[in-house]
Formats: C-alpha cells, sequence, structure tokens
C-alpha cells in the first residue's frame, strides 16, 4: 500500500532539487560528508552547498556536525523516511519509464475488427511476442465504426479493420494490410450452390441473412439493388457464426469475406458483376505522438506475410470487374 506523504515544513515558495535528496540521504548513510561525496561521485563542497541549501528550505539543521561525530537532528530524523520515500518513487517512474521506452514493460490497445478470423492475425501477435516479449497487448474486439471512434478518442493506440468508402479521413493513417473477395455462402442444396460464381443479379427475391457488422453495411444493399437484385431480410446477429449456422440451415444466404466461411455445412461462390473486395488496414491517428510500442507493432505488421497483401490500393469496392 502507498503511504500519504506528511507535508514537510518548507518555507513559502521554496522547492527541493532531487540531488539534494540524493546528497542528504547518502550523508545519512555515510554519516560523513567526505565519503557521503566520493559516494555521489561529487566534489565535497558541492554536496555539502547542496545540503546546506536543503536545511534552509527545510527550515532548520538536518545534521549536527560535532568534528568526528556527524548524527541526525530531530529535524533530519523527521524527514528521512519521508525523503526516502520521494527518492525512491522517483527512482521508481524513472525505472518504468526506461522500461517502457525500450519496450521492456508496456501495454499496447490495439482494436481488431470483429469480423477478422483470428488466424488472419495470429503470426503478426506471435512476431510481437517473440521480438518485444515485453509489450503486452490488450485486445479490443468491436465493428470497425465503434474502432475508428475509439482509435480516434484515444482510447486505442492502433486499430486494424476494414471501412469501404472512409479512405478520405484526413485525421487517420492507412497501412494496407491484406484484402479478400466477398463471398456469397450458402447451403449445398441452394439452387446458386452449383454455380462456380454469383452475380448481383442473381439474388434478385432470395432470402438473406445479414450480419449487422458487415463491412459494408449501407454499401451493398444499393448497388444489388441498382444490378437488378431485391432480396428479403429474414435474419440478422451480430456473431458470424450464427450467420454460418442459418445459412447452413437453409434460412437463406449470406454475405462474408472469403476466409469468414467456415462452417462445414455451408459453400462459398464468389459475388461478381460486380465484384466486393475488403481491404483491411493498420490505422493510427495522424500527427499523433505514439508509443514506442506502436512503432515496434507497425514494424512488426510491415514485415508480416499477409494473403492477397497490397502495397497501395484503392477502396475495398470494386464494382463491375468482372
Amino acid at each position: 500500500m502507498i503511504r500519504s506523504f506528511v507535508r514537510l515544513p518548507l518555507r513559502e515558495g521554496a522547492s527541493v532539487e532531487m540531488h539534494q535528496i540524493r546528497y542528504f540521504l547518502a550523508v545519512c548513510e555515510e554519516l560523513n560528508f567526505t565519503r557521503a561525496a566520493e559516494r555521489c561521485h561529487v566534489a565535497q563542497p558541492s554536496l555539502t552547498r547542496a545540503v546546506k541549501l536543503l536545511e534552509e528550505e527545510l527550515g532548520g539543521p538536518l545534521f549536527h556536525r560535532e568534528r568526528a561525530n556527524t548524527h541526525l537532528s530531530e529535524l533530519g530524523r523527521m524527514v528521512r523516511p519521508h525523503l526516502e520515500e520521494v527518492y525512491e518513487r522517483a527512482q521508481q517512474a524513472k525505472r518504468e519509464a526506461l522500461d517502457f521506452t525500450k519496450l521492456k514493460r508496456t501495454t499496447l490497445r490495439i482494436g481488431i475488427m470483429c469480423t477478422i478470423a483470428p488466424d488472419q492475425l495470429v503470426d503478426l501477435l506471435r512476431a510481437v511476442q517473440a521480438r518485444h516479449p515485453g509489450v503486452e497487448l490488450h485486445i479490443v474486439d468491436a465493428a470497425a465504426p465503434q474502432l475508428e471512434e475509439r482509435l480516434v478518442q484515444g482510447d486505442l493506440e492502433v486499430a486494424i479493420y476494414c471501412r469501404p468508402n472512409r479512405d478520405g479521413d484526413e485525421r487517420l493513417h492507412r497501412i494496407p494490410l491484406f484484402r479478400e473477395q466477398m463471398m456469397i455462402a450458402v447451403a449445398p442444396q441452394h439452387r446458386l450452390a452449383g454455380q462456380n460464381m454469383v452475380r448481383a443479379r442473381d439474388l434478385d427475391g432470395e432470402r438473406y441473412v445479414n450480419r449487422v457488422n458487415c463491412e459494408f453495411t449501407g454499401v451493398a444493399g444499393p448497388i444489388w439493388r441498382e444490378h437488378g437484385a431485391t432480396c428479403s431480410l429474414v435474419y440478422r446477429s451480430e456473431r458470424d457464426d450464427w450467420v454460418l449456422a442459418m445459412v447452413a440451415a437453409g434460412l437463406g444466404f449470406g454475405f462474408l469475406p472469403e476466409s469468414g466461411v467456415t462452417h462445414p455445412g455451408v459453400v462459398a461462390r464468389p459475388l461478381i458483376d460486380p465484384e466486393f473486395w475488403r481491404e483491411v488496414n493498420l490505422v493510427t491517428v495522424r500527427g499523433r505522438p505514439h508509443s514506442p510500442a506502436v512503432g515496434a507493432f507497425v514494424r512488426e505488421a510491415m514485415r508480416a506475410r499477409w494473403p492477397g497483401s497490397l502495397q497501395h490500393s484503392e477502396a475495398g469496392l470494386k464494382p463491375d470487374a468482372a
């Protein structure tokens, strides 16, 4: 438990320097000004002057000097434990700051879009742990809009997500990591399962199981309608595993990234005419001072091998590419 400080008898406007405390504590240990100066690697007049200034700040003598018998005064004995605590706290703060800058012990708050499968990021996390074992990752799992909001507000230091048609926000700096095509997921007995690919117009009249956290919410529907597809939304869920279970049960089709179709009772067909691709980016706030841990994480992300990795890209939406 951290003890509260007792107010020291400082005169008004006075201040105590850390080197004065260090010199005082050295004299407390040595009870000899010459040995204390040698211990602090400072000339004895400098140490004596610093202790005298400290005595002036505290309002009285801290030591009684009687030839070879230097010992603490009553005031010195009273303030010693408090100055020891001040000095130890300062040293602890210095150690922790050094550990932070050298990545020996620091926490990095990262946001990962909830529709990204862990398998797509586990190699990156493994690399961070291997090269920077002092970095503790605090992972927040949420939808892209929530991650972006928390990133801008400062609750997160870095985030990995996809927001089509949102690349114009000048507050954010994006590094493309990978891209993958969006698929139509259906049960094996569904009429579209026999096709090698699905055109948007093929979805007309079909029942749709909606992913609440879909990357293309508000984007895909209007484009489908432009291509002659009007779907009937029958279910919606925040969880992709529930969406896939309902698709496998024949309740409707799903619209998911290729890596997200993991249910054994579901088949995936690429959607064409138009195609949709999600581009996943590593996002930070432009111009914001970042911790060394952010720099380390970004370097590992740039070094990682990503499926369908990108150097430069336009928005994740690729219409009429078939």
